[in-house]
Order: structure tokens, then C-alpha cells, then sequence
């Protein structure tokens, strides 16, 4: 480079910016020691608001459009120092463009879950993940507050602390809005509008606007979810015996594979087990909730008797029967029978001593105890 072009180099004819990025905010013109020439050409384009800056305070700030730098153009600059010259010669000053655009889908979300009350399910645990626009509302107030002498200002310095405010703001909402779990969903849209009214003045506070606030998901903890969709699939099923015997009949055609005698046997078997499975699932477990409260209204109503009729017993090598419980008793009373005497019922294969047939222990426990020998009188004197 040559010492005229070095020289030349000094000065500057025309300033703009032109911005390729997505996430700039503001961006400061770059020169060599801030010498603008006078009558030097600045263009600011749609979107976009210069700002000069000069010795440290802000001279002018200039919306969409071009503009020569002179005294009469800008008359706010003609009282900065080294301007008594009438802009025969250079003056420093530092020219910072602000990108005026909404800047969208920005991210926020609750970094831990936020927890609450519920009425249907006491305590849960919620993460919730939006969205929100931001603009730049008050350049002056936004290069004094949080910009500051950087050149080149971006997004993501200052996500950070809106997200933390966006957030700590929708926990406050969300514990006092005393909204159920469930019908969070349905509010998602009046929650994002609750928070862009309630947030916005504090936006403001930095120069910038709060222009929306999206609540996209509001979401449980995975085992509340799990929780949350077995209970659904209860509801779904609706007759639960049909759907057991279903599920079990299903279940033992797949086994078999379809097809035979034994698949066939298999699958009433499998019905059948289901009838039962249905019919104890509907039994209410002792000492359940449930069963405490159905005691209070109905009586617990008692298992069947024990086969008691139908008896034949063999007396003198003659069969005697059908007889009842009673009747044997009575028998066994009277001693006509013995715990040696045979017996049969249906279902047996053969004649049985009484004594080794279960469903008749203690048949002679009271014929016994009728015939017991009473003690001996108390002499009396």
C-alpha cells in the first residue's frame, strides 16, 4: 500500500452497513482512528437507525434514509468538538447502526421442572419450552443500558438474562393462575399473552420491546406420564371383563397358532380363565378402601355350603340314602353308623370309610360328645 493510499484511506466518504447475519443487533462502523470526511455520505436503510457517538455521549440519532454530513443536515453535530472548522477537515466520531427488525423464535424454557399444586394429582412437577420476539424499542436507552462499547452486538448476549426473566415471571404466573394440569394445554395461548403483558415493562426497562411470548409445551415428568397414559387406556377399555376375556382368548390362539383340536381346547380353556380372571378382578379386595365403604351399605354375602345332600351309607349291608349332613349326624347319634361305616356320594369311585372322607370330619365330634359320661355327683353332707 502506498503512502497516498494510506493517506486517502484515512478518510471516509460513505458509511453503511449491510448485514448478512440473522442475530446481529448493533454493529459499529469500523474506521481507522472514527475520521469521517466532510460531506461523507450516510445511508441507513429500512430496518436499521444510526447513532453518533462522540467523546463518549450520543450527538444524533438518525432514522431510514441518506444523508450528507454537514452543518445543516446535522446541526445537533455541529456542536462537538474539532467541528469550529465548519467540517473543513476530518472529525472523529464512532457511528453505531442498530438493526430495528423483530428478532424471532428465540428460545426460553424452565431449566428445572417447576413445582405446583394440583387438585386432581396434589403435587406435579412441569417443564415448559416457548418461544418469544424481541425488538429494539429505545436505541439511546439499549447502547446506555446493555450495549455499552461493543462493536458488534448479538442475540445471544443478552437471551440468557431475558430467558432467566421470562422464566422466573411464568413460575410466578403459573403457581397463583390455579389452572389444573389438564386444562393446561387449552390455556397455553393465554398464558403466552399473561406473560408478554406482564413482562413487557420490563423490557422496556433496556431498550428493547417484548412483542410476543409463545408457551409451546407443558410437559410431566416421563413416570407421571407413563402413569398418566395407563390410566387413559382404563377409560379406552370400557368393559374390562370383555376385554380380559378378549385378551386371553387372543392370547392363546397366538400361542397355538390357529389351528387343531388342541388350539380349539386350549382357547375354551383360555376363555374360561378369563370368565374367572373377571369375575376375581371384580371381587373387591379385603381390606381395601373399597370394601371398608361397600360394608357400610351391604352385607358380604357368604360363600355357598358344602355339598351336604346326596349321601348313601350302608347300614346292616343295606344302602340307605340319599341323605343329608343332618341326617347322617342324626344317624351317627343314635349310633346306626360308625366312623368305620362305608359312604358314597356322586363323584366317588367307590365305597369309603366315613372316617377317611374328608368332607365328613367331625360328623362324630357331637355324636360324642351327646354321649359323654357325666361326672361324678358332690357328696353331700
Amino acid at each position: 500500500m502506498s503512502i497516498w493510499d494510506k493517506l486517502f484511506g484515512e478518510f471516509v466518504d460513505i458509511i453503511e452497513w449491510t448485514d448478512s447475519s440473522v442475530d446481529t443487533m448493533v454493529y459499529r462502523f469500523q474506521r481507522y482512528g472514527n475520521e469521517i470526511k466532510f460531506g461523507a455520505k450516510l445511508t441507513v436503510r429500512e430496518s436499521q437507525v444510526a447513532v453518533f457517538v462522540s467523546e463518549g455521549e450520543i450527538a444524533d440519532i438518525l432514522g431510514p434514509g441518506l444523508y450528507e454530513l454537514e452543518t445543516k443536515n446535522l446541526p445537533i453535530l455541529s456542536t462537538l468538538q474539532h467541528w469550529h472548522h465548519g467540517f473543513e477537515s476530518p472529525f472523529k466520531a464512532e457511528v453505531y447502526f442498530f438493526n430495528m427488525r423483530q428478532f424471532t423464535d428465540l428460545k426460553w424454557g424452565t431449566k428445572n421442572p417447576i413445582m405446583m399444586r394440583d387438585k386432581e394429582f396434589n403435587m406435579v412437577r412441569l417443564r415448559t419450552f416457548g418461544t418469544y420476539t424481541i425488538r429494539i424499542d429505545d436505541p439511546s436507552k439499549f447502547i446506555r443500558e446493555i450495549v455499552g462499547t461493543d462493536g458488534h452486538f448479538t442475540v445471544d448476549e443478552i437471551s440468557s438474562q431475558l430467558r432467566n426473566l421470562i422464566v422466573t415471571r411464568y413460575t410466578d404466573i403459573l403457581g397463583s393462575a390455579d389452572i389444573p394440569v389438564l386444562d393446561l394445554a387449552g390455556n397455553q395461548g393465554q398464558l403466552g399473552e399473561l406473560l408478554t403483558q406482564r413482562i413487557g415493562p420490563e423490557f422496556k426497562n433496556y431498550g428493547l420491546e417484548l412483542t410476543q411470548v409463545l408457551v409451546e409445551n407443558i410437559s410431566l415428568p416421563p413416570e407421571v406420564e407413563k402413569a398418566l397414559d395407563k390410566r387413559t387406556s382404563m377409560g379406552m377399555i370400557g368393559d374390562l371383563n370383555k376385554y380380559i376375556q378378549f385378551g386371553a382368548g387372543e392370547s392363546m390362539i397366538n400361542n397355538t397358532g390357529g389351528g387343531g383340536t388342541g388350539s380349539a381346547i386350549e382357547m375354551g380353556l383360555g376363555f374360561a380363565m378369563a370368565n374367572k380372571m373377571a369375575h376375581d378382578f371384580d371381587k373387591p379386595a379385603l381390606g381395601s378402601a373399597a370394601t371398608s365403604a361397600s360394608q357400610t351399605t351391604n352385607t358380604i354375602p357368604s360363600p355357598p355350603p358344602l355339598p351336604d345332600t346326596n349321601w348313601h351309607v350302608a347300614i346292616d349291608r343295606k344302602t340307605v340314602g340319599p341323605l343329608d349332613l343332618s341326617q347322617l349326624q342324626q344317624l351317627a347319634s343314635n349310633r346306626q353308623i360308625s366312623p368305620g361305616s362305608l359312604a358314597w356320594i356322586d363323584g366317588m369311585k367307590e365305597w369309603q370309610a366315613i372316617e377317611s372322607i374328608k368332607a365328613l370330619e367331625g360328623l362324630f365330634d357331637d355324636a360324642d360328645n351327646s354321649t359323654a359320661t357325666p361326672p361324678t355327683l358332690p357328696n353331700n353332707k
